[in-house]
């Protein structure tokens, strides 16, 4: 089950590819299926700033917030260095 995050309100128009970049904003990319890759860069729609925990995926949801959903990991537990 996933548990909003940020209410952002994001309006999603249709060819565009929405997701949350690196440093936690909502950003777009054009989304481009059996074509040559487009020239157009990525663009930063809303600014958030939002702090990921490890364990979930973060996602854009249908309403334009920003929501998290626990991931489901199998097998054994990785260690870390």
């Amino acid at each position: 089950m996933a548990t909003k995050v940020a209410k952002v309100g994001v309006k999603k128009e249709e060819g565009w590819l929405y997701y949350l970049d690196k440093k936690g904003n909502v950003s777009r990319a054009k989304m481009g299926r059996g074509r040559k890759a487009s020239k157009i860069k990525p663009q930063m729609v809303e600014k958030v700033g939002l702090k990921r925990e490890t364990g979930f995926l973060y996602f854009i949801d249908k309403q334009g917030d920003v929501s998290k959903a626990k991931l489901s990991r199998r097998g054994r537990k990785k260690k870390r260095k």
